[in-house]
């Protein structure tokens, strides 16, 4: 999709639903939750959140994230089984529900990251032994790890913690045998989005995913896959190259619109931030549209004949 046309729609976003008819609604930070007595309506919405609050609202990306994920659930049922009933809307997804399991299984195949919990910081740090993994001496940042990892962390509102899958047994998050299954589901799905991505030319560098019971206590893929908004995506044809220079890869960059808010006003304290440069959120949608078309190998089409909200409304009476 040509930047011109998403400047024309930089205002037609889905900022937030209020469904009355399809369950008790719960907000996300993405996406508004409708839980009915029998499944979940997962709409995904365009806004954008940072510094823990809504800072803009970006044309197509609730869409392209359903999408993204519909795709990759499509392409990894045959690993385990996931929660999608139906996907009636480009922004709605039907769930069965399940009871979520208590940590987030985080995967890496490549040693990098700049924040508190990632495996660059510790490694740097001295760090080798990571329970489940040795990592060798002299690893270069941004390096491919010899084999996926699993980095699982605990589930908090205030701080994530790093737990190792012999913790998460001891200190009671699951059983061995279901804490087993967990990891060999999560490398396995993490190898099978490494080779489709790279097959379209990306490098699939690190993911989390959820993971559920269904109502037979059998383990079930949830919430999202390998969006860019739960992934890390790197593109391959210059990996190599930029590495043996010791320069960062080329990646998918949301940054950019962080760091204007942090240049032109206090994000953490102000009260009320100021909007978004039209042409900033154009090129954030227009690069979300891009990781799509590279990611599933299809043109990203919207319905501009119809509004949002009036298309999502009649296609929710399918469910």
């Amino acid at each position: 999709m040509k930047i011109e046309l998403i400047k024309e729609h930089v205002h037609d976003v889905l900022k937030g639903t209020d469904f009355k008819n399809i369950g008790e609604r719960k907000v996300g930070k993405v996406r508004d939750i409708y839980t009915m007595e029998d499944k979940i309506v997962l709409v995904s919405t365009d806004r954008h959140s940072s510094f823990d609050r809504i800072i803009a609202h970006i044309p197509f990306k609730g869409e392209v994230l359903n999408q993204i994920s519909g795709f990759w659930f499509e392409n990894t049922r045959d690993i385990i089984q996931n929660h999608v009933i139906s996907i009636p809307d480009p922004n709605v997804l039907v769930a069965k529900k399940c009871s979520p399991l208590p940590i987030e299984c985080v995967v890496r195949g490549y040693i990098t990251g700049v924040t508190g919990t990632s495996l660059w910081t510790h490694y740097k740090d001295g760090q080798r032994d990571f329970g489940n993994f040795v990592l060798p001496e002299g690893m270069k940042k941004n390096q491919k790890l010899s084999e996926p990892v699993f980095t699982p962390t605990t589930k908090s509102d205030e701080h994530d913690r790093p737990i190792t899958p012999a913790e998460i047994v001891s200190e009671g998050f699951l059983s061995q045998e279901l804490a087993d299954e967990v990891e060999r589901v999560a490398i396995a799905l993490f190898k099978r989005g490494q080779e489709v991505a790279l097959s379209h030319g990306l490098i699939l560098v690190d993911t989390k995913y959820e993971m559920g019971l269904d109502e037979n206590g059998k383990l079930t893929l949830i919430d999202e896959i390998h969006t860019p908004d739960s992934s890390r995506y790197w593109k391959a044809n210059t990996y190599d190259e930029r590495f043996s220079k010791g320069e960062e890869p080329e990646y998918f960059d949301k940054e950019f619109l962080r760091l204007w808010f942090k240049d032109n006003c206090d994000p953490y304290k102000d009260e009320v931030l100021p909007d978004a440069p039209a042409e900033l959120v154009a090129e954030l949608s227009r690069r979300y549209i891009e990781i799509y078309e590279t990611i599933t190998g299809k043109p990203f089409e919207h319905d501009f004949n119809t509004p949002i909200m009036e298309r999502i409304t009649k296609n929710l009476e399918k469910i």
